[in-house]
C-alpha cells in the first residue's frame, strides 16, 4: 500500500513539473520564456538584416522606375514634337500671377496705357505704351487715343520684345520700362499671340508677323522719330526675324539692340540648363533638336545678321545661366564679319561675372544709360545722314 501511495506521489510531482507555467489574470505567462543565449542573438542579428534588405529593395525599386521615365522622355518628346515646341515657348507660364494687364499701373506704370491689336483675324495682342517720364504728368488720366499722338512728340520709341515664359508685366520687364522711360524714350512692349491676355495659338511665324504689324502700328503714329528694336533671350530671335524682313522691303529700324541673344535655337537647346541631363544621352539631336525644327521653330540669329542692314548692340553677362555668354559672343563675331554691316556700327558690351546681372537683370547696371547714349546717339546720326 505504501509503495502505491509512493508511486503516486511521483506521478503527481513529475506531472506537475512537466505542465505549463500558470496564467494570471491577464491570460498572459507569469514566468517568461527565455531563448538560449546562441538564439537569442541569431533573432537579433536577422531584424536589421530584414530592414536593410526592405530598403534596399525599396531603393532599386526607385532607381528602375526613374530609369525607366529617363529613357522614355527622349522617345514622348520624339513621338509628340509639340511638348518640345511648347518647352520653347513656356507660354503657358505666367509669371507674375494674379495681375491684370488691363492695369499697368498696378505695377507702378502710371504713365503706361493697355492697348489691344489685331494682327489678323482671330488673332489679339496686347500692348503697354510707356511714355519717357517727362511727360509723366500730362498722361495722367488719358485716353489711347493721347498716348498714340505722343508717339508724335520728339522722342525716340523702342519697341520691346520679350522672351519665353510670362507677360510685358513680367517684373524685371517693368523695371526696363522705367528705366528707358527715364531716358526719354516711349516703349511699346506687347505678348505675343499665346502669351498672356493675348489670343491665338504661339508659333515663330505669328511671334515675327506680331512684331511685324506692331512696328508698322509705331511708325504710322511716331513721324520721324527714331524707332529702335529692343530684343530679349527668345525675343532675340523674332527681332532679327523682323528686322530681316523690314531690310528686305527696305525700312529698316534706326538700330537694333540683342540683350542675351544666342545663335540659333538649336544651339541654344543644346546649352539649356534643362538639357544638361540630356546632353550625352545617344541621339540627343534626334530625339531633342529635330523636333523642334519639325515644329518649324528655328530663329536663326546667325543667319538673319547677314542680311541686316542698321547698328547692332549686343548686351550679354558673362553669367548668364540660359543663354551661354559664348553664344552671344560668337553671334557678335558672326555679324562684325558679315558685309551687311560694313556701313553700320556693331558693339559687344559684355557684363562681368562680380556684377552678378545674370540672364535678366542688365536693367540694373549704371553703365546702361551712357551705353545707350552713346549707341543710339551714333545711330541717330547715321540714321539722319
Amino acid at each position: 500500500m505504501r509503495k502505491r501511495n509512493e508511486s503516486v506521489t511521483v506521478e503527481h510531482e513529475r506531472a506537475a513539473a512537466a505542465a505549463p507555467a500558470p496564467l494570471d489574470k491577464g491570460c498572459s505567462l507569469r514566468h517568461s520564456l527565455r531563448l538560449p543565449p546562441a538564439a537569442a542573438a541569431a533573432a537579433g542579428m536577422k531584424r536589421p538584416l530584414g530592414r536593410r534588405y526592405g530598403l534596399w529593395f525599396r531603393l532599386r525599386r526607385l532607381l528602375i522606375w526613374l530609369l525607366g521615365v529617363y529613357i522614355a522622355i527622349p522617345f514622348l518628346v520624339k513621338l509628340c514634337p509639340a511638348i518640345q515646341a511648347k518647352l520653347v515657348f513656356l507660354n503657358f507660364v505666367r509669371v507674375p500671377y494674379f495681375i491684370d494687364l488691363k492695369r499697368p499701373q498696378d505695377q507702378g506704370l502710371n504713365h503706361t496705357c493697355n492697348y489691344y491689336l489685331q494682327p489678323e483675324e482671330g488673332v489679339t495682342v496686347g500692348v503697354w505704351h510707356t511714355v519717357p517720364a517727362a511727360l509723366w504728368k500730362n498722361a495722367r488720366g488719358k485716353d489711347q487715343l493721347w498716348f498714340e499722338d505722343a508717339l508724335g512728340s520728339s522722342h525716340p520709341v523702342i519697341l520691346y520684345l520679350h522672351g519665353n515664359a510670362g507677360t510685358r508685366g513680367g517684373d524685371h520687364r517693368v523695371e526696363l520700362y522705367k528705366v528707358l522711360s527715364s531716358l526719354g524714350y516711349h516703349v511699346v512692349a506687347f505678348d505675343y499671340r499665346g502669351w498672356g491676355d493675348s489670343i491665338g495659338s504661339p508659333s515663330e511665324r505669328g511671334m515675327t508677323y506680331d512684331a511685324l504689324h506692331v512696328f508698322d502700328w509705331i511708325k504710322a503714329r511716331s513721324g520721324d522719330n527714331p524707332v529702335y528694336i529692343w530684343g530679349h533671350s527668345l525675343g532675340t530671335g523674332v527681332a532679327t526675324n523682323l528686322v530681316r524682313r523690314l531690310c528686305e522691303r527696305e525700312t529698316p529700324p534706326d538700330a537694333l539692340i540683342l540683350e542675351s541673344p544666342f545663335t540659333n535655337i538649336r544651339e541654344e537647346a543644346r546649352s539649356h540648363p534643362f538639357s544638361v541631363i540630356y546632353r550625352y544621352f545617344p541621339g540627343f539631336d534626334w530625339f531633342f533638336l529635330d523636333p523642334i525644327t519639325t515644329s518649324g521653330i528655328k530663329f536663326a540669329n546667325d543667319e538673319n545678321v547677314k542680311y541686316i542692314s542698321c547698328s547692332l548692340l549686343i548686351l550679354h553677362a558673362e553669367d548668364d545661366p540660359v543663354v551661354p555668354f559664348h553664344l552671344g559672343k560668337k553671334l557678335y563675331n558672326i555679324a562684325a564679319t558679315s558685309r551687311s554691316f560694313r556701313d553700320y556700327k556693331v558693339q559687344f558690351i559684355p557684363f562681368h561675372t562680380d556684377l552678378g546681372y545674370r540672364h535678366k537683370y542688365i536693367y540694373r547696371s549704371p553703365e546702361l544709360p551712357r551705353i545707350l547714349r552713346e549707341f543710339l546717339g551714333k545711330s541717330e546720326h547715321e540714321h539722319h545722314q
